[in-house]
Parts: structure tokens; sequence; C-alpha cells
């Protein structure tokens, strides 16, 4: 009955006939030596299974490898013809395959009814070919309850691609003698569990959980060495910025927080208890009140609270009080509406008077031409325009001369046009000679760089101004040294001499500009005003007026007769670097470092037009000395350029320097134009070949 079950098992499916031959009788398996990839045969190039020969892949973890015989294929009508054989007594069994899952319950009942004999699943095509076995294996009866569940991934071999999954059941050779016997099997191993796709994932995501905790775990024992590491002199200095700004923050919520008086005489009483000054120099009155809040923020955060506590239990309960000192500033305040003076010295006096005999004169002198340029039938002021504006649009470039070592700072023309005095940073003034920029002297007594440089009225002196914090006059026969003015406490900016020729001004970054007497040197006026440097200075040629304009945006005009502060020119949203008057007497030139010249009307107090000049900050600016028909500009953009003075339209641009034009002068007749830049070169620019 074994032996009828046996050949009763069904046959191979033809679909999985071999492509390699088969003996006429199969061969035996050598159970001493295992199969390895050695052993395998070359692969056959079959269009129909390209998989190499030998070598089969399952959906489960396990493979197969077969040895095959080199014997010539066969048909499938000749397998039927083939001898059975009878399993010898100890058969080789082979790992449980996974199971298509093209197969039902009906195939695993099949394959549990059939104990022995090669299965084939109903699933697989008809034309697969049927690969023997070297080594037979008796597949094991499946339990009917069991279902039969795939992998999730099959492992395939790494020769070759494999072909389609078949399972095949191995079958030993028949032995040479002796009852045919089934060997007992194994227990069978229970099957796979499947697990969800989002089970998987959760799971992987709790090891990598269970990984990040156990690193962090043992990162734990050296956390202080790790904090030792990250604080490094950064992160130090990040700390303390950080720790800063909280501060400052804190500070600005603790002021915003405390309760400041609104009323000015308040904030003036409640700053002189917390003994502060009542007022600063140009000090307004929301800007005294922020400093109030400033100061008692400042007291709360260094815990100075009964200060500041008593302060205020003194400006709140003390009304009478408060009202005294309101009633007090009243007063002040009424008494500041007068003018105020300080007692000046009798030279002072003297030089107040001399002005003004001097100014007069000349101011009557200015205005009959006036008149008489406009009253006359044979003036046409008009035609002189457009006559001097044509010609100084035919400007070109005279001469270039390297002026200095280190680049320039300033020039200026003696009256008779025939001397050019320039200045520089190595602090040495050269006089050169005009029209053929020849050297003819140098200035050396100043111990810094050279800002500024004037000739007198008189075409006699020289006046030079320097970092240094003194002033040089000099002769211009020898060029010698005369006297030096000293008691400015900062560097100079600019000098400029009064029209008479008697007085010298001088402008610094001290926040004054003063008054010199050329004949004695003493200082006869110590002038304050600008709550920044001053930095430009010009008189205007009647001799009654002087202008300054510094680093806070503003332009003054003084009168040198009374020494009032007669008109504030705001109006330049950045530091006015240049002013100049018009030699009609009632226009000033400003230029800004804002890009822009302004032209102010002294007779409307405001201004009149304003000039879009240059890309960058103008340095100088200056009107032609005779008539006033034009202006020029420098700037640091590397040009100069004139304007028309009546309409201030632009007629030429200068245009040759490689480096910021520092300076600017006019000859008295208004041939020469000279610059001088930081490239260290002087330019002569004239119309006169035009």
């Amino acid at each position: 009955m074994e032996d009828d079950q046996h050949l009763d098992a069904p046959p191979l499916s033809p679909s999985f006939a071999s492509p390699y031959p088969m003996a006429s009788s199969p061969p035996f398996c050598n159970n001493s030596a295992p199969i390895t990839d050695a052993a395998l045969p070359e692969p056959m190039d079959t269009q129909e299974d390209p998989a190499p020969p030998g070598v089969v892949s399952d959906s489960s973890p396990s493979s197969i490898a077969f040895q095959f015989s080199s014997s010539p294929p066969v048909a499938l009508s000749e397998m039927a013809s083939l001898p059975r054989f009878v399993p010898p007594s100890s058969v080789l069994l082979a790992p449980i395959p996974t199971l298509p899952a093209s197969l039902d319950s009906t195939s695993s009942n099949d394959l549990n009814s059939a104990q022995l004999g090669p299965v084939a699943p109903s699933g697989i095509p008809s034309t697969a070919p049927v690969i023997p076995s070297a080594a037979p294996v008796i597949p094991p009866a499946f339990p009917p309850s069991a279902p039969l569940i795939p992998s999730a991934a099959p492992v395939i071999s790494s020769v070759m691609p494999p072909p389609p999954p078949p399972i095949i059941s191995s079958v030993m050779p028949p032995a040479p003698m002796g009852p045919p016997r089934i060997a007992s099997l194994p227990p069978i191993p229970p099957p796979p569990v499947f697990v969800p796709r989002n089970e998987g994932i959760a799971k992987e995501q709790a090891e990598r959980d269970v990984q990040k905790d156990s690193n962090m775990s043992n990162a734990s024992g050296d956390s202080e060495n790790l904090e030792e590491y990250q604080v490094s002199e950064e992160s130090r200095k990040a700390r303390e910025r950080q720790e800063q700004l909280v501060q400052q923050l804190m500070m600005r919520r603790r002021a915003s927080a405390l309760a400041v008086p609104t009323n000015d005489a308040a904030v003036r009483s409640r700053l002189r208890t917390l003994n502060q000054p009542i007022t600063l120099f140009g000090e307004r009155e929301m800007e005294r009140r922020d400093r109030l809040r400033a100061v008692m923020a400042k007291l709360d955060a260094d815990g100075e609270l009964e200060k500041l506590l008593k302060a205020q239990e003194v400006s709140t309960d003390t009304g009478a009080a408060e009202g005294h000192a309101a009633d007090e500033m009243q007063e002040m305040e009424a008494v500041q509406t007068q003018p105020f003076y300080t007692e000046g010295s009798s030279d002072l006096l003297q030089a107040r008077i001399q002005i003004m005999k001097y100014s007069l004169v000349r101011a009557a002198s200015r205005i009959s031409r006036a008149k008489r340029k406009r009253e006359g039938v044979d003036e046409d002021e008009e035609a002189e325009f457009d006559y001097v504006l044509q010609g100084m649009a035919q400007t070109t470039m005279d001469c270039s001369e390297i002026g200095d070592e280190r680049p320039l700072s300033g020039c200026a023309f003696s009256p008779d046009s025939t001397l050019l005095a320039t200045s520089g940073w190595s602090g040495i003034t050269k006089v050169w000679s005009i029209p053929d920029v020849q050297k003819v002297g140098t200035l050396k007594g100043h111990s810094e760089r050279i800002t500024a440089v004037a000739f007198s009225p008189d075409a006699r002196i020289i006046a030079t101004a320097s970092a240094d914090r003194t002033a040089i006059l000099w002769d211009t026969e020898g060029f010698q040294q005369r006297r030096t003015l000293e008691g400015h406490l900062d560097r100079l900016a600019r000098v400029a001499f009064h029209p008479s020729g008697a007085y010298l001004g001088t402008t610094s970054f001290d926040k004054t500009w003063r008054l010199w007497d050329v004949n004695t040197g003493i200082e006869l006026l110590l002038q304050e005003g600008h709550s920044r440097s001053v930095y430009g200075i010009a008189f205007q040629k009647d001799g009654s007026l002087a202008a300054s304009c510094g680093l806070d945006g503003l332009a003054r005009v003084w009168d040198l007769r009374t020494g009032r502060s007669i008109l504030a020119l705001e109006g330049h949203v950045k530091a006015v670097l240049g002013v100049d008057f018009s030699p009609n007497g009632y226009h000033l030139a400003t230029g800004s470092e804002d890009h822009t010249c302004r032209i102010w009307d002294l007779r409307k107090r405001q201004s009149l037009y304003i000039i879009p000049a240059h890309s960058s900050l103008i340095s100088q600016v200056k009107y032609e000395p005779q008539e006033g028909y034009f202006l020029v500009t420098t700037s640091y953009d590397n040009t100069a350029r004139i304007w028309s003075a009546r309409d201030f339209k632009p007629v030429k641009t200068l245009a040759g320097h490689e480096g910021k034009v520092m300076g600017v002068d006019i000859t008295e007749d208004g041939q020469y134009i000279a610059t001088v830049s930081y490239d260290r070169t002087i330019k002569l620019w004239s119309h006169n070949n035009s």
C-alpha cells in the first residue's frame, strides 16, 4: 500500500520541465559532500527562462540549490514512460518552503493528502519547465487548519534574477535493494506571523526611540564635559551681549512704567532734587523729560529707591514749593526772552566799531551799484549773464600738477590772481605761480595736517589752519612765519579773512568759531552757538555779517557789529560742510553731506532753491567773487560742477580727478578755477582757450 500510495502521487507539472538534460535513470545524490555554488552548471540563454539553472528563489528566507545532470532534455510525452523509483530507507528533508499566495485551501488539502511525490501549484503556467532535483525531499503534511501566509519580501539569489517561485518536491533515488520505507517527519514549525505594514512601522519607530533614549542616557554622563566644551569665548561674549540687551530692555520697561511729570518746571525741579543739571546746552522740553526718565530708571535699577521716593515725595507733597519753582522758571524764561550778553573786552568793542564803519561804506556802494544796473539804460544784466555762462560752458583743463606727497585739503588764489596756495595732509603749505603752476615757496610750521589756507585781501598774508589746534600767519614776501594763533581746544577746520583784512575767522571741532586780530594776534571773540563741531565760515563782502556751518546740520548768520545770531538756517538733514556769500549780499549758498546745495535768501529768511548737486557729500561751495554770475561746488564724487546763479541750472561738469575733490577757489576776474583732490593733484581750469 505504501508503494501504491507513492506511485499514485501526482506527477510533475509540464510547466516545471527542466531545460537541462536528464539521465535515463535518476542520478544519485552524494550525501557526504554539500552542494555549493561552484557545483552549479553554467546558465543557458533561453527566452523562456533566463534564470540560472540550479538556483530557485522562494518567498521564504531559505532557498534550495539543486545539482542537475548533463543529459539531454526529456520531452513531456516521454515523462510518462520514465521508470518510477522507490524511495530509499533514508530521505533528505529540505526546508519547508513558503507557498505562494495563489494556493487556496483546496491545494493545501491536496498537499496534505499527498505525502510523497512532487507537487506543483495550480497557479503556475503550464509552459514553465520542470526542474528535476538530484536530492529528493519529501514535503511534510500541512495541517488543514493552518493557513499559508506568504512572507513580505522574497529572498532573491544574488547570482541572477530568479524565475517565478515554484515549489518542487525533491525525491531520493531508489535504493539498490530492500523494501521501501517512509522516514518519520520532523515536527512542523509554527507558520510565520503576518505583521501589518502600519504595525511594522510603529515597531521600527519604537525601536528607534529606544535607541535614541539609550544614546541620550549614554551621553548624560558626559554632560558636564559637554557644557565646558560649549562655553567658549564666543559663547561667553554672546551670552554677555544677551544679558546686556535684556538689562536694557528691563531698563526701558522700568522707565516706561515710571510716572514723569509733563510740566517743564516740575521736570526741572525733579532734576534739581536728584542732583542733576536742570538743563543742557541745546536741550528742549521733551529731551529734558526723557533725560529725567532715564535718570529715574537708573536709580530704580541700582536699588536707590529711597532716594527716588524722597524725590517723589518732595515733588508731590510740597505743592507750594512746586508752584514757587514754576513761578521762578517763568521769571527765568521771561528774562531769557531778552537779548543775552556777555561782557567783552575793549578790543572787541573797538573791533565792532571798526567793522561797523567799514561795512556801512561797503553796503552803500553795493546798493548804489545794484540800482545803477537795474535802472541804467545801457546795462543789460541778462545779456551779461548769458555771455558769462556761455564762456563757462567751454571750460577745459589747462594744467594738472602733483601738489603733495599726501592728499590736498584746500587751495586759495591771491587777490591779484598771480599765486595759488595749497594745503595738504603732510603739514606743508606750497605756493604756486599762475598760470604755469610752478612752485615758488614752501611754508613749514605745523606739526599736524593742514586743513585750510587763505590769502588776505591785500595779498600780504597767508593764513593756514591745522589739526594741531593752531593757525599760523605767514608773510608772502619771503614766506616766513609771522604769528601763531593759539586758543582752540580741538583741531581746526576752516579759516577765512574778513574783507577788511584786519581780522581772521577760524572754526574748530570744539564747537566754537573765533575771531582774531591779525595785527596783534589777540583773540577778540569766542562764539558759541552750534551743538556740534563748527566746520565752515564765510564773511559777507560788506563785512557786516558772518556765516558759520557745522556738523549739527545748521547754518547760522551772525551780525559782527552786535554779536547776535540773526538767522538760523534749518533745512539740511545732515552736516553742512561748505558756506559762502554771494557778491549781491543777500544770497547764501550752503553745501551739505546730504548731497544737496541750498540757496538761501536772507531777505526772505528762507531757502530759495535746492540744487541736487552731486551723488556724494559736497565738500565746498564757492561763488564767483566779482559779480556772482555762477557758483562752483566740489564733491566726494570726484567732480566739480558749475551752476548758474540766475536759475541754478548746471553749466559744466569738471571731471578729471581720480579721487575726492577737497577744495576749490576762483580768481577775482573769474578766469581760472583751481581744484585740489584726495588724489594729490592740482587741476587748473580755464575758458580762455575757448
